[in-house]
């Protein structure tokens, strides 16, 4: 699996915590710096190009009261408006999260965290700094009429999409997007947040597929001290974090049976109680689901609640898949073209025509998200001035070709003749399964028999 392009700071004053942190995000990330002395933040920043830094609170022995952290973060903000900061203490405060939230702050982190939800968190941050340079990069190659917030497609399957948004984003009603993995759920989301009447207000994502069941009410209705053996301090929920804002709950059709019916109870009653209290706390928000999952066959296959569906689905947004928009194939490889020659300093790359064909033919399964990586990976691999065909990998027999009598497309890998290794048949297996699951790590590890982590190692291993 590929690393995110996002370079890290960490910066604690404990050299366990860091050693831990770097050890661990160095798996995921492009680059990930440590400094136990805060004030090598502004010579860190003026140096290195720095995306995110995950900042301590408390610097002096005993100290709990968390002002240091809140002046560097101030610190970090006046030197560099753009790096996003997640803030991380042993101590949870609500007051103090919500201050460094106004403060700047993306995200507050517990110590000690959790590795899998800790690289969730830093994934989703960077995934929106990358968004957000998407949206403001140069666009000479790809003219403002080609734009809609941070899409980019003219097709008509998308400018269905632009109405609708248009029309559901000045209510409140609650929205279901729907769509497969890439197609741009959050990017839609973010786009009705900013086009609603609380677009200054807080808007909080939260990925269903990355909390486990035992940390869900803590995650998303907050906690009481005392409520649990860790649970030293208050701390707000994700749900009170958006309270006047929207609330986006990706990844919805992951989440249990049990905890389907704790949801749908809190979105009833619109009120939340903390573990480890009885006081209800009002909460009003604006909700959006997203899910690449078959919500109406869960329905009928007794694992998704009909009620919760009618609940989040007043209007329903379907993003198409990128093999359904093929006008857009051209626009949005130029726009990447354009962005990764930049970075990778080798402005002055093009596409010939018979690679533009190629992205055309190509059945794209892992749709927008896989057009972006594979033009980052041709503008490194090229040799010339001219992006060919070769410099792009495409998944073995995944082109757009029906099968006779159903029209369905085939897709999947298929095994070359002489390569018969355990590790290429590993290989090609793995990504078999990840094409036929859009993507979706939880149902690709459950085909293969595998957990999450273990199939993850595999994606590294095979770099997929």
């Amino acid at each position: 699996m590929s690393k995110i392009a996002c370079h890290v700071l960490i910066v604690d004053d404990e050299e366990d915590i860091l050693t831990a942190g770097r050890l661990l995000l160095k798996q995921h990330f492009a680059s990930v710096k440590t400094t136990s002395d805060p004030y090598q933040i502004p010579t860190i920043l003026a140096e290195s190009s720095i995306d995110l830094v995950l900042l301590d609170m408390n610097y002096s022995a005993g100290a709990t009261s968390s002002k240091e952290g809140l002046h560097w973060l101030k610190q970090i903000k006046q030197l560099d408006p753009n790096v996003t900061v997640i803030l991380m203490t042993a101590y949870g405060d609500i007051e103090l999260a919500v201050r460094a939230l106004k403060e700047g702050a993306t995200d507050f982190v517990l110590k000690p965290w959790r590795n899998d939800k800790l690289v969730a968190i830093l994934k989703s941050a960077c995934q929106q700094i990358l968004d957000r340079a998407i949206v403001q990069a140069p666009k000479s190659n790809v003219p403002s009429t080609f734009h809609y917030g941070e899409f980019i497609g003219i097709s008509p399957a998308m400018q269905r999409v632009y109405q609708t948004i248009d029309k559901v984003a000045a209510t409140d009603a609650n929205v279901l997007i729907l769509g497969e993995n890439g197609t741009g759920k959050e990017v839609a989301a973010r786009a009705l947040h900013q086009k609603s009447k609380r677009a200054n207000k807080a808007f909080e994502k939260v990925d269903l597929g990355a909390i486990s069941e035992t940390l869900f009410e803590s995650e998303l209705f907050g906690h009481a001290k005392g409520a649990f053996t860790d649970a030293k301090e208050d701390r707000v929920g994700r749900m009170e974090a958006a309270d006047g804002g929207t609330l986006f709950l990706d990844e919805i059709g992951n989440l249990s049976l049990a905890l389907q019916a704790k949801l749908l109870s809190v979105l009833q009653n619109r009120q939340v109680i903390r573990l480890g209290t009885n006081k209800p706390r009002p909460i009003d928000i604006r909700l959006v689901c997203a899910t690449n999952m078959p919500l109406y066959d869960m329905v009928k296959q007794g694992t998704f609640r009909q009620d919760l569906l009618y609940r989040i689905n007043t209007v329903e947004i379907q993003l198409p898949p990128l093999r359904e928009r093929k006008e857009d194939i051209k626009l949005l490889a130029e726009h990447f073209l354009q962005l990764y020659s930049k970075k990778y300093n080798r402005e002055g790359l093009s596409m010939n025509a018979q690679t533009l064909r190629r992205l055309n033919a190509y059945y794209w399964p892992g749709n927008i998200r896989e057009l972006d990586h594979a033009m980052e990976r041709a503008i490194i691999m090229c040799d010339g001035t001219e992006l060919h065909e070769e410099d792009f990998y495409f998944a073995p027999d995944t082109d757009s070709k029906p099968d006779q009598g159903n029209g369905e497309y085939t897709s999947g890998p298929v095994l070359s003749d002489g390569d018969h290794t355990l590790e290429a048949l590993e290989k090609q297996m793995v990504q078999k399964v990840l094409v036929k699951h859009s993507g979706n790590i939880t149902h690709a590890a459950k085909e293969l028999g595998i957990t999450r982590t273990a199939l993850y190692r595999r994606i590294e291993k095979h770099g997929l």
